[in-house]
């Protein structure tokens, strides 16, 4: 895929010999099972699915970029929050 993408697609048939850690992937689907794709991210031992049920492609990345914005701004410190205080009611 493309140079800053952190998937890959592996269509039927195809065999990969590896995957990098840490990539997502899109297993394609038989048409007889349904078609779509099979969303996943691998890890070191084992694969973990993202979405519980096969997604469209379009469907998968788009749920791929809400996760990415997701993560762009988790470590931010939100510093508005100055004079919290805890209230009894």
């Amino acid at each position: 895929m493309g140079k800053n993408s952190n998937f890959d697609i592996v269509y039927r048939e195809e065999v990969r010999d590896w995957i990098p850690l840490g990539r997502y992937i899109f297993f394609q689907r038989r048409e007889e099972y349904g078609g779509g794709y099979w969303l996943g991210q691998v890890y070191a031992d084992w694969f973990s699915f993202v979405v519980e049920e096969p997604v469209s492609l379009h469907r998968g990345m788009q749920y791929l970029i809400s996760i990415k914005s997701n993560e762009e701004g988790i470590m931010k410190f939100d510093d508005s929050l100055d004079n919290f205080m805890l209230t009894s009611e």
